[in-house]
């Protein structure tokens, strides 16, 4: 595979992680904020805050339904034309949402979101073309490295991007909400440019693709036939509970509780993208050379219980950037950790099921709890994170019970 493919390929990672970063704070602000015009002045907080959970669990839920059918795709049209369907989504899912802004239209936002969570599949795409055009293990180890790099850019330059876009003290009458989705929008389009002229398949087999409707719900139906990966399920569940909580509301809080808008909001996601891109890329195999993985999951739950008290209780918006750092330091380790059980608890034809898995569990995470967050949020700003501990808490006991016996504990060590 050439250099050229290979930045295409991280660019287009780049662009598809842009998206929540970036995205999320500037939808709290046009939903939250009465002086946005997105919503009518007279629309309750209460209303407000169900209306946010409501457009980001739409985006999660459509990510569910749609990864399950986009990776079927690429393996049936292939790497490329898959991928260029996915950023014709993104494209399209920008566009809708842009128009919703001219017209303040929730409903289009709605749509708009839908469209890009259903076709948000570029990563695990872009990490099968770097597999495909690997020549040997090792290469295809530093290819994934390549992908991690584009996460890592994706997660820091998202938030700051909306910032700057929105930020009237830089670019003065320009910045506007609208601003950073054009700046997307143009991104995804030199995303779909560079994947046209300068990517090509190196796989040429082609499975024959058949839609069934119940492949949405057999791959995590299948977990009844793998032990293990059984008994890794519940807490990994529990952990990613409490992780997209926390991180789907953060925005949200720090604007109820310290008036904080995109800036604000923004700035916690370079916090996250940056505590998550240092730790995953460089801390994750010297942690595992001297802790078990045991007991950097079990630190990583504890933390998250200790986190998500010191935000909910943060006496100001600066000092709440602290546990977010922390929390997610030790996610961007205990979270590839997990993966790594699921990845040993299975044979090698089952890696593309379990890791199928891991993504339909995290999906269907933030759907439902940015739904029910939102409701929540309307009573009580601080009950998502109470959730938060009640998850990490319980996670603790599902390690506690359930992490028992020769096979889970070989794994753990």
């Amino acid at each position: 595979m050439s250099k050229i493919a290979k930045i295409t390929l991280l660019f287009v990672v780049f662009v598809d992680l842009i998206g929540q970063g970036l995205v999320f704070p500037i939808i709290n602000s046009l939903i939250m904020e009465t002086k946005s015009g997105f919503l009518p002045d007279a629309t309750r907080m209460g209303r407000r805050h169900f209306y946010y959970g409501l457009v980001i669990g739409c985006f999660f839920l459509s990510w569910f339904l749609g990864v399950v059918y986009v990776s079927k795709v690429s393996d049936s049209i292939g790497r490329k034309n898959a991928l260029l369907v996915c950023l014709a989504g993104a494209l399209a899912g920008y566009a809708i949402t842009i128009a919703a802004l001219y017209l303040n239209s929730l409903m289009l936002l709605i749509v708009g979101r839908s469209i890009t969570g259903f076709t948000a599949g570029n990563q695990p795409i872009a990490q099968a073309a770097m597999i495909d055009g690997s020549t040997d293990a090792a290469d295809r180890d530093r290819n994934m490295g390549y992908i991690v790099t584009g996460v890592s850019f994706g997660l820091v330059g998202g938030p700051i991007i909306g910032a700057v876009l929105s930020d009237a003290a830089l670019l003065g009458s320009y910045a506007t909400l609208k601003m950073p989705f054009y700046g997307a929008f143009v991104l995804v389009l030199i995303a779909i440019l560079l994947v046209l002229f300068f990517f090509h398949d190196t796989r040429t087999e082609r499975a024959a693709f058949v839609f069934r409707p119940r492949d949405i719900t057999d791959s995590l139906v299948a977990v009844r036939e793998h032990e293990t990966v059984l008994k890794i399920l519940p807490v990994y569940a529990f952990f990613m509970i409490a992780n997209v909580t926390f991180y789907v509301f953060v925005d949200n809080f720090l604007t109820s509780a310290f008036g904080y808008g995109v800036i604000g909001g923004s700035m916690a996601m370079v916090v996250i993208g940056f505590a998550l891109a240092f730790s995953s890329t460089f801390l994750v195999r010297p942690a595992q050379e001297r802790f078990s993985k045991h007991r950097i999951i079990l630190t990583s739950l504890v933390t998250m219980v200790i986190c998500g008290l010191a935000f909910a209780f943060s006496p100001s918006g600066i000092f709440s950037y602290v546990p977010v750092f922390f929390f997610y330091f030790l996610f961007g380790i205990a979270y590839p950790t997990l993966l790594g059980l699921f990845s040993s608890a299975v044979s090698e034809a089952d890696q593309g099921w379990v890791m199928g898995v891991t993504t339909a569990v995290f999906c269907l995470a933030g759907g439902i709890m940015s739904l029910i967050g939102g409701g929540l949020m309307s009573v009580d700003i601080r009950l998502p994170y109470y959730i938060v501990i009640l998850a990490a808490i319980l996670g603790l006991i599902g390690m506690q019970r359930r992490w028992k016996g020769k096979e889970i504990a070989a794994l753990l060590n």
